[in-house]
């Protein structure tokens, strides 16, 4: 272990000890922003860029393990990223199903995937389904996979399938106008029965949230990363738990 590395190490000890264990979130989204720009920088393709990436989740949902972390929302795909040349989102389609085949194979998580599954390949659509069914026994945090993913997407699907429950039941529109509340979209939502994300970090620098979980994030806390997602690391992890901590969480108010 070189001098750079043992200084790191009593860094990052010391940016965890700052950290309260009463101060953690309990859910965490990413929004996985940068590799295609990571690759230009490294002189590689943008297939490279994405299997950089792709690396790191392992490492960042063990360092949520460590920090207790309940759920992970990544976020892996968008409904606009559909949009990009054929060839591309192939080899995109190629590396998400092989990341999630080995978070599977890890058995530490609880897969659950979040988007329009109608709207992906039917392989992808398939795999993301079996990998929840492969997991839904494990005792670990609940992983949400986010392919093909829109924000606004997910507020049309909800309000669809409460329209669709409701038709079912008999209930008429002028009945449905005086029940339906924000409580009963919630409940058709990706995400219906989670915690709603208490952070959200984006990498790469940007700082807006391109649709990422629009009705579950209207009380969170965001974090905003200079680092690439491929060279995302424990310290910057450490960085936005801590900002996280020492923020005074107003929910609105």
């Amino acid at each position: 272990m070189g001098l750079k590395d043992l200084v790191y190490g009593v860094y990052e000890r010391n940016l965890a000890a700052q950290i309260p264990s009463d101060r953690m979130p309990r859910h965490v989204g990413v929004i996985l922003d940068g590799n295609r720009r990571w690759a230009t920088a490294q002189g590689s393709t943008s297939a490279q860029g994405h299997e950089a990436g792709a690396a790191k989740i392992v490492d960042f949902l063990g360092w949520c393990d460590e920090s207790g972390v309940e759920v992970v929302t990544l976020w892996l795909l968008s409904t606009d990223n559909l949009s990009r040349p054929e060839v591309e989102l192939e080899k995109l389609m190629t590396i998400i199903e092989s990341t999630v085949s080995n978070l599977v194979t890890e058995g530490r998580w609880r897969i659950h995937p979040v988007g329009a599954l109608d709207l992906l390949p039917a392989h992808t659509a398939n795999l993301l389904k079996e990998s929840a069914e492969a997991t839904a026994d494990i005792d670990g945090s609940l992983v949400n996979v986010a392919v093909g993913y829109g924000g606004r997407r997910e507020v049309v699907d909800a309000v669809r399938s409460l329209l669709a429950d409701h038709a079912n039941q008999g209930t008429s529109l002028d009945e449905l106008a005086q029940l339906i509340d924000v409580d009963h979209i919630a409940e058709h939502l990706y995400t219906k029965g989670q915690p709603d994300p208490d952070l959200v970090i984006r990498t790469s620098g940007e700082q807006r949230l391109s649709g990422f979980l629009l009705w579950q994030s209207a009380h969170s806390e965001f974090y905003f990363c200079e680092a690439f997602w491929p060279d995302f690391r424990r310290i910057d992890f450490l960085r936005a738990v801590r900002a996280y901590a020492e923020r005074n969480r107003r929910y609105g108010t």
